[in-house]
């Protein structure tokens, strides 16, 4: 009996150290990987025999167990090395979390974060999958309806692939308000300012202000005869010309002004000089000095697509402003190890994993609760040093084994030749 019990122990002990050794070299064979999550190996006893002594329940009880098999390959969650790269697309999580990527079937997910912008400015794997995340909604016939900051995340259930247009629009804004800034003294001079306006059509033109003291002064302050004009940038157009007074304390601080709203082709803008210390002052014996600011912003065409570290798509076009226009997703698991592996990277929910989730904040907005890097990528978690250690010691339990069945064969020979 014994020697046939040696016989099982020995076949179970070679199968179950040889899968132990397959999951080992696979690991060992995607260390270089980017995204690959490896595996450990759980053994467990398939039977045991107790062997009792006189006394049952002293602590020389033991047992002897009748082989082994693979309890399980869990998935190693521990965070993998990073990578660095020189594209904005190549994205790795630092806590947990996976991307969520769809072909034709159902969404997979991966820790794979190298993705790329195809030729129809679609996010998608190198293999053609698409990223999935929650689309910005403000693109409408290749128009930019709105400059997002942020784009909050959807749904679990709403996440779509992230596609975008090729070509991109960011329309004009007209400017409605220029404020002046400046010292314009006191000295009858002829004093300018100046400021960049933006009209309707998404073309920049001048405001200029030309300030002459008054031929007649208050008694106490002085006063300034103003006037506005809008023309092209070249001075060929005049698009309005706006006259009005301005009036100073003793100190020099703006007290009123008469300056009306003036058009600049087509939209009108409001002429904002401060009050009092504010804004333009006229102060003797000091410096002066003039500046402006303006709202409004001409048009721009699509420079490209880039990605944060808040997983926002941005957009950046030619006259240098930016808006998110989507966010990449990334899903949570109740029990990762749950998940069922499809190939080396991507996996699928399982009844084990749970269906995907989002992490929410202390207002219930979902949230990526992970932390992206753009510019790296994340490599495999499996450690060279650890796997060749693992694959030794396997490699030794497997010939133990194997010399255990040698072993029983040796003796069961001999019980049969003492038969004889």
């Amino acid at each position: 009996m014994m020697m046939t019990q040696a016989f099982y122990t020995g076949v179970s002990g070679i199968k179950t150290n040889s899968t132990a050794i397959n999951v080992v070299s696979d690991n060992l064979a995607n260390i270089n990987t980017v995204g690959f999550r490896g595996n450990g190996y759980e053994f467990s006893s398939l039977f045991e025999s107790m062997i009792v002594t006189s006394e049952s329940d002293t602590p020389l009880d033991d047992t002897v167990g009748l082989g082994t098999r693979i309890q399980a390959t869990p998935m190693m969650t521990q965070q993998g090395s990073l990578l660095l790269s020189d594209r904005s697309t190549d994205l790795a999580l630092l806590d947990d979390g996976w991307f969520g990527i769809q072909g034709v079937g159902d969404p997979l997910y991966t820790r794979n974060g190298n993705f790329a912008f195809n030729e129809n400015n679609d996010l998608v794997t190198q293999d053609g999958y698409s990223v999935l995340g929650t689309m910005g909604g403000n693109i409408e016939n290749g128009i930019l309806t709105s400059q997002l900051a942020e784009v909050p995340l959807g749904s679990v259930d709403s996440q779509t692939k992230l596609t975008f247009p090729k070509y991109l629009i960011f329309p004009p804004e007209a400017t409605s308000d220029v404020l002046f800034f400046g010292n314009i003294g006191t000295e009858s001079a002829t004093r300018t300012m100046g400021a960049n306006v933006v009209d309707p059509q998404g073309d920049r033109n001048e405001l200029q202000l030309v300030f002459t003291l008054s031929a007649t002064q208050p008694e106490i302050g002085t006063q300034w005869d103003v006037v506005a004009t809008t023309k092209s940038l070249d001075g060929a157009i005049v698009y309005d010309t706006q006259n009005g007074e301005v009036i100073f304390d003793d100190a020099g601080g703006l007290v009123s002004n008469t300056l009306a709203p003036i058009d600049n082709n087509g939209a009108p803008i409001a002429i904002d000089l401060g009050n009092d210390f504010s804004g333009v002052v006229s102060i003797a014996n000091t410096p002066l000095s003039t500046s402006s600011r303006a709202n409004g912003t001409i048009g721009g065409d699509l420079v490209g697509y880039d990605i944060n570290v808040n997983g926002e798509v941005v957009a950046t076009f030619t006259n240098g402003m930016q808006s998110s226009v989507g966010k990449i997703a990334v899903y949570h698991f109740q029990n990762d190890q749950g998940l069922h592996r499809i190939s080396g990277t991507r996996f699928t929910e399982s009844s084990n994993s749970g269906a995907p989730l989002f992490f929410t904040d202390e207002n219930g907005n979902n949230i990526i609760g992970a932390d992206i890097q753009n510019f790296k990528l994340e490599n495999s978690n499996v450690a060279m040093s650890y796997g060749l250690t693992d694959l030794i010691i396997l490699q030794r339990a497997y010939d133990a084994n194997s010399k255990s069945i040698t072993t029983a064969d040796q003796m069961m020979q001999k019980a049969l030749n003492m038969d004889a």
